[in-house]
């Protein structure tokens, strides 16, 4: 692979983690910190760490909404983590008012009260919906992939559920529609099963790639 990722910069985020995985699979990432920035790349990454609602005030101060929201309308490749899977949606319980992108309609949800601790934090499994999907290539039928998370989205469309992991409850792990892929596990933070999804991802969705249903 050979290759220059745009990689969103909103002022916080997993940027050094991300941009070491890419160098790993052979990828060169390129920061993304304002609107003016995505010119060149036809792949985006957005890795996210902390609160829902800190993440869109900076997107919107640096003026991202408008150009990711308009990236995802017109179904370009996508690889959302943690926050820039939450985000996709329309609003979250961590920060209630606060707009989301809305891509995805729907809302992200605290995990309820029980005996776990909560953030749901470490390794677990996850269930693919679709193990046809070019960006499970390669891996077990459950592979095991790192989280850090309070709060997870809750599509309305359950269909766009790309896989499931279960932390006292089955909640969607990742979502797929079209050229757009985001996931509340840190794939940067798995070893190679995370590596393996990445690289997935992003042959599978580079020009004149063949993309999922």
């Amino acid at each position: 692979m050979s290759a220059t990722i745009g990689v969103i910069d909103y002022g916080a985020g997993n940027l050094r983690n991300v941009l070491n995985a890419l160098k790993i699979i052979g990828a060169t990432g390129k920061l993304v910190a304002g609107p003016g920035d995505f010119e060149g790349f036809d792949q985006l990454i957005f890795p996210g760490v902390g609160a829902f609602g800190d993440c869109v005030t900076h997107l919107d101060d640096q003026g991202l909404r408008e150009p990711i929201t308009r990236w995802l309308a017109e179904d370009r490749p996508f690889f959302g983590i943690c926050i820039g899977y939450q985000v996709l949606f329309e609003g979250s319980e961590e920060n209630p008012g606060v707009k989301g992108l809305g891509h995805f309609k729907g809302q992200v949800r605290r995990f309820p009260k029980s005996e776990l601790k909560v953030p749901h934090m470490g390794w677990n499994t996850v269930s693919p919906r679709d193990p046809a999907d070019p960006v499970w290539a390669g891996l077990p039928n459950q592979p095991h992939l790192y989280f850090v998370h309070s709060y997870f989205p809750v599509p309305e469309d359950r269909e766009i559920i790309a896989a499931t992991g279960n932390y006292g409850i089955d909640f969607a792990a990742a979502v797929r529609r079209g050229a757009i892929f985001a996931s509340q596990f840190h794939p940067e933070r798995s070893q190679s099963a995370g590596l393996r999804i990445i690289k997935n991802f992003l042959d599978s969705s580079r020009v004149g790639a063949v993309k999922p249903r």
